[in-house]
């Protein structure tokens, strides 16, 4: 092909049909031009079929690289939450589509991440509009190793099946090689706590932690008794050791709960911004000062409050809890928390970890939910235990070394965990030590990542360990795994599979012996 019409197929169509047509004339114009013309037309018509084409192809890209949320709902409710998930995620920025489960394709799923809420009808089917998606992926020869997604099953646990569809496809996705997110969360007739994790892990997708509880439940009192720095000097931020008693009743929890904070602004941050506003931060408010009202609300911009009245000031929605896991037990007599101080880009603290590791003061109440977390409670203690985690996850660790330490037998115990740098990060040397003497932990294997010129990581550790993790699998052992998501959670997904097997860790995870706890 000559170099004038190589360069035309770099133009856009439009300039590419007229300078086709006027090369034509310019070599041979007498005998070129009904050549030219018929160049034209064909280019033209090209250029109309193109144009066409353009919105769905644009519109298949888009529906690509945004995030779905599908549902399969045969009352209403599945539906309803899909809805509220993809209204949390769209307020947090995130470009959500909302589709029927049948409006899906198995073998062209239209995203590369995919939240399915689902609910299961009559003796354990799939309800109508998500049937024939099923019949589908389960006959379909899927690869479908680069999608991500998550299942949130509603069901009622008075029936025999509950929760049967969820489970299936669940089960159908790991199969095809998806990769889960976050483990499967089942709704027992819509209970609160499962659905305040779901949003709490809706919050983590989009990065976006500024959301309203569906159905909030009443916080109880607890007294901020202590906190202790655990790595003074650290390269990374502060993480304080939180201790925290109850007000009122003792309350009762498993080793793998979690606690949800109600946290609240700097009082002295509160107090200036209501003299901004012309208000008196002293004044009472159903026996409450009002600065302190105002320290547990959403707050908009300046420019929005200052045209709020009072009333409409008072009836800002409250903030957003903040979820921690618990690094104790209830014969501790406390609930302990292990937090890092957060900050955002611009230096400022965050919100959960900001209330908690720097502005209440020891001796303040704090509101406190406990939350059942079934899908981390520990095994029989008679099941030997596999413990990986980084970072702050050290306190759902530590929680079920604590139970077994409790325990008047328990069986082996094997604990990886990687931080920083072992001078500053080795969060409770001591108590790990001493398990380790007394024999509560059979094995040890740490990894500081900045001990070394080349970092090493937990996920390494756990690879160059992979002849006793097999070894320990084969004697019954169960796998927990505690702490970031991205990085250090992925990454050991990816390891476990490549050393177990999929058809393994499925298995594992069906038995209850493969469980997580991620953020």
């Amino acid at each position: 092909m000559p170099r004038p019409f190589q360069s035309v197929r770099r133009l856009s169509p439009l300039l590419g049909c007229l300078a086709v047509a006027a090369l034509l004339l310019w070599w041979q114009p007498p005998r070129a031009i009904s050549a030219a013309v018929v160049v034209l037309v064909y280019l033209a018509m090209s250029l109309y079929c193109w144009r066409r084409q353009l919105p769905r192809k644009a519109a298949s890209t888009d529906a690509t690289s945004a995030l779905v949320v599908t549902y399969a709902s045969q009352g209403g409710q599945a539906q309803l939450y899909a809805e509220r998930s993809a209204e949390q995620l769209r307020e947090a920025g995130v470009n959500v589509q909302l589709l029927p489960l049948n409006a899906l394709e198995p073998s062209r799923l239209p995203a590369r991440r995919i939240l399915f809420v689902v609910s299961t009808y009559g003796e354990g089917e799939a309800p109508d509009d998500g049937a024939r998606f099923e019949r589908r992926l389960s006959t379909a020869n899927l690869q479908l190793q680069d999608l991500e997604y998550a299942v949130l099953a509603f069901g009622d646990r008075q029936y025999r099946h509950f929760c049967a569809f969820g489970q299936r496809l669940d089960e159908r996705m790991r199969q095809c090689g998806a990769t889960p997110l976050f483990d499967r969360l089942e709704a027992d007739r819509a209970d609160p706590g499962v659905l305040r994790h779901w949003q709490q892990q809706l919050a983590q997708l989009s990065g976006n932690s500024d959301f309203s509880d569906w159905l909030p439940a009443p916080y109880r009192q607890w007294q901020l008794t202590e906190r202790r720095c655990l790595n003074p000097g650290s390269a990374g931020g502060p993480v304080q050791h939180l201790t925290l008693v109850p007000v009122d009743d003792q309350q009762r929890w498993r080793a793998g709960d979690i606690v949800e904070v109600g946290p609240q602004h700097e009082l002295a941050r509160m107090e200036r911004l209501l003299q901004q506003l012309d208000h008196d931060p002293q004044q009472r408010v159903d026996g409450q000062r009002l600065a302190s009202q105002l320290a547990g609300l959403r707050l908009p911009d300046l420019d929005v409050l200052r045209t709020l009245d009072l009333p409409a000031l008072l009836a800002l929605p409250p903030l957003p809890h903040r979820e921690y896991s618990i690094a104790s037990i209830p014969s501790d007599g406390a609930v302990q928390l292990v937090v890092r101080e957060a900050r955002h880009p611009d230096g400022t603290l965050g919100l959960g970890s900001g209330w908690l590791c720097r502005h209440a003061a020891i001796g303040e109440r704090i509101a406190l939910r406990i939350r059942s977390n079934p899908s981390f409670h520990g095994p029989s203690v008679d099941t030997p235990l596999i413990l990986i985690g980084n970072g702050t996850g050290i306190a759902g660790l530590r929680a079920h070394l604590r139970e077994r330490a409790a325990a008047p037998q328990g069986s082996r115990s094997w604990l990886l965990f990687g931080e920083r740098n072992a001078a500053h990060d080795f969060f409770f040397r001591d108590e790990l030590q001493h398990w380790l003497d007394s024999g509560l932990l059979e094995r040890l294997d740490l990894a500081f990542s900045r001990d070394q010129p080349e970092k090493r990581y937990v996920q390494q550790v756990l690879r160059d360990a992979a002849d006793d993790l097999r070894r320990w699998i084969d004697q019954g052992a169960a796998i927990y795994v505690c702490g970031s998501l991205e990085g250090m959670g992925q990454e050991v997904q990816q390891i476990l599979l490549g050393l177990l097997g999929q058809a393994r860790l499925e298995q594992l995870s069906e038995q209850g012996r493969y469980r997580r706890d991620l953020y």
